[in-house]
């Protein structure tokens, strides 16, 4: 019997034997300004949305919140996509510029690979050593020179349990950015067009509101 609302679809037995969410989601699509937007809401609370070009079907963005111990819903965590603006701000010109010479550490995904960007490192190639720790299922960034250590899992890879392979690894180095791609598994390469084929299928309103068939 499927935990899904989305019952007898093709959606929902991919989410289930995938292991991707224990709970589940409702969902709402919106088409904007060229983008396919969904809205999931999980009955733990948890909500996601993600974003994607409506003419090549890459996900722009997936975003994670959940409600605070007092019911309100916290900020929104991006796992893909430019990382969120400060919630302070910086009004300084110094701390801007500080700001903008920093290394950024952002997720961009292409159809056949996990790809994170860290922009601001102007160190040669040789300098950076990237590997996978099978044991804390994470991959590490180092320097050389000592200037910069990043750890960062793959979410997509724990959801559906599956082990992570070092030869899946490459990096470039170009413009001052680190390029780190990770090419992605058959499991999770069928995953993703069936849920793409699910989604396109979805009617969606201009409120948002989906033509979900749940008999």
């Amino acid at each position: 019997m499927s935990r899904f609302w989305l019952k007898h679809s093709v959606l929902t037995s991919v989410l289930v034997h995938s292991s991707w969410w224990p709970y589940r989601p409702t969902l709402n699509k919106l088409h904007d300004a060229g983008k396919r937007k969904v809205h999931y809401l999980f009955t733990d609370g948890k909500e996601m949305a993600e974003e994607y070009d409506m003419n090549t079907c890459d996900l722009l963005v997936r975003k994670w919140r959940q409600k605070n111990t007092l019911g309100a819903s916290g900020l929104w965590q991006v796992e893909v996509g430019e990382p969120a603006p400060s919630a302070a701000g910086i009004v300084d010109t110094e701390q801007i510029k500080e700001s903008n010479s920093n290394p950024i550490f952002m997720r961009k995904d292409t159809k056949a690979s996990f790809q994170w960007r860290v922009r601001n490192l102007p160190y040669p190639k040789d300098v950076y050593s990237v590997t996978v720790d099978q044991t804390e299922r994470c991959c590490t960034i180092r320097t050389s020179n000592k200037k910069y250590y990043k750890k960062f899992s793959i979410p997509d890879m724990d959801r559906m349990q599956l082990p992570l392979d070092s030869s899946a690894l490459k990096f470039s180095h170009a413009n001052n950015t680190l390029i780190i791609t990770y090419q992605k598994p058959k499991e999770v390469l069928a995953v993703e067009e069936e849920l793409q084929k699910e989604l396109k299928k979805m009617k969606a309103s201009s409120d948002g509101d989906v033509d979900c068939k749940t008999q």
